[in-house]
């Protein structure tokens, strides 16, 4: 199936940290020379169709490739009490069918046309996207098109892919410890947004899912004026300004429906969760309330990226410091020597997205350790920051290496054009890359350690720790489901 985000990425998604170059956020275009590439490439190029439907162009003319990507501004978040997991459902559901396809039959053109192609849900959105190659273009915006206005499948494709989606859970997350306890320690961080369901579902609301769910919320939410065209490699601005016309433009506008804010209520105390599961190690998680960055300004409103408010990015800068590369403070403290206190541990901070973000640390504490050890040892490093700062080599450090995975990973017209559709799912500029660069290198040491100073006492904290039972030796490890997406 299709790779799914969670909002505690640090489980999967994303949770790779950002300054590795896995997080979806602080994206864009960056204009600076990479390998294979004698010129920057030209600037993002964006414009409305007629149906409101967004269409975002990033030329590449260094292989004659092309992605091809639509992004729907929404996902786990926009569900309702009893019906969560279904944005990730009708993702599995829109390979099934349309007025003119047969279920399956968009995966096979797509195969016959040399190119590849899959989706992904997460909390904020649901993409989907082909690579191929450019003189294909036209062939997978048909398809697309067709896919987005008349999706269609019978109950049966329904109730077959449900259970496929029922097995992905029991897969990646119940046969998880880890998963479930971080699931379990989500639900405890938020009471009001959204963010607390889980992008696959809970298991409870999939059995009771119906074929009605999910036809209404494509319906409700699958209109031009909340969606984009993203398209990145060898392309020109005006052939998909034509194809886009030809095929998304007659797409039927619909008003996008209206959204509550639903706002996460100011917690006024420590919450503790202990989760006893089948495991052969403990682990802890501690998730910290903190700003984001779209708390600045609105949806792509300049002031979101002109420094109104830096206390974001100097939360990135000190999850850096913290765990951005081999030897830093977690690492080089916690895991090393003869008194080490874990075998692992990390941290990591939500920069931004269209709810609440948290800033997490975790381990697994070293054998003879106590989780409660590496947990007061986890926040004795932030504190250690906060009392002392960290130096200018520190600082310089982090910024040097993320300003290079950013650029690096552009390098890819893929990461090229799923930037730019994150970029546009949080409403943020096309350029918003190189603004977030140029801000995160005015960060300084003083505000790394004010930031340090005032998001991690116990009224931001939520605590969880993994208590490992006994493991059942003589269970045999879950087949793949048949016929799921990978």
């Amino acid at each position: 199936m299709k790779r799914h985000m969670t909002l505690l990425r640090a489980t999967s998604l994303a949770l790779a940290s950002l300054f590795w170059g896995a997080s979806l956020q602080a994206q864009g275009q960056v204009e600076a020379q990479v390998p294979g590439q004698a010129q920057p490439s030209p600037k993002a190029e964006q414009f409305t169709l007629a149906n409101g439907m967004t269409v975002i162009v990033q030329a590449d003319r260094r292989a004659p490739t092309a992605v091809h990507m639509v992004w729907v501004r929404v996902g786990a978040m926009d569900e309702v009490d009893g019906a969560s997991g279904v944005a990730h459902v009708l993702e599995h559901m829109m390979f099934k069918g349309t007025a003119t396809l047969k279920p399956g039959e968009f995966s096979r053109q797509v195969a016959a046309l040399g190119g590849r192609e899959n989706a992904f849900t997460g909390k904020d959105y649901t993409g989907y996207y082909q690579q191929i190659p450019s003189n294909r273009l036209e062939d997978v915006m048909r398809l697309e098109a067709d896919r987005f206005a008349t999706n269609q499948w019978s109950d049966d494709e329904f109730r077959k892919e449900l259970e496929v989606v029922k097995e992905e859970r029991r897969m990646r997350t119940e046969d998880s410890p880890r998963a479930l306890m971080n699931e379990a320690l989500n639900a405890a961080v938020f009471v009001a947004s959204p963010y607390r369901r889980p992008v696959v579902g809970w298991m409870s609301d999939l059995d009771s899912l119906t074929p009605a769910d999910a036809r209404e919320f494509f319906k409700t939410w699958y209109v031009p004026a909340n969606a984009a065209v993203v398209i990145a490699g060898d392309v020109d601005m005006a052939t998909v300004r034509q194809l886009a016309e030809k095929y998304y433009g007659a797409i039927p506008a619909r008003a996008v429906p209206p959204r509550k804010p639903r706002l996460e209520p100011a917690q006024t105390g420590l919450r503790r969760i202990d989760f006893k599961a089948a495991a052969e190690q403990a682990y802890v998680s501690l998730a910290f309330k903190v700003p984001s960055l779209m708390s600045v300004g609105a949806a792509g409103d300049n002031a979101a990226l002109a420094g109104a408010d830096g206390d974001a990015l100097a939360l990135t800068v000190l999850s850096a410091v913290l765990d951005g590369y081999s030897g830093a403070r977690l690492d080089r403290t916690l895991t090393q020597g003869q008194d080490r206190v874990a075998d692992s541990a990390g941290s990591y901070n939500g920069l931004w997205g269209r709810g609440p973000q948290v800033f997490m640390l975790s381990g697994v504490p070293a054998a003879g350790k106590p989780p409660e050890q590496l947990e007061a040892a986890l926040r004795a490093q932030v504190a250690r920051i906060a009392r002392d700062g960290v130096s200018e080599a520190e600082l310089n450090r982090v910024k040097t290496q993320w300003v290079a995975s950013e650029v690096y990973k552009l390098d890819s017209v893929f990461n090229q054009a799923r930037n730019l559709g994150a970029n546009w799912v949080q409403g943020l500029p096309l350029d918003a890359g190189e603004r977030l660069i140029a801000q995160l290198r005015k960060v300084t040491a003083e505000q790394v350690k004010a930031v340090a100073a005032q998001y991690f006492g116990d009224d931001q904290l939520t605590a969880g720790i993994l208590r490992p039972q006994p493991v059942d030796k003589s269970r045999k490890a879950r087949p793949p489901l048949p016929g799921s997406r990978h």
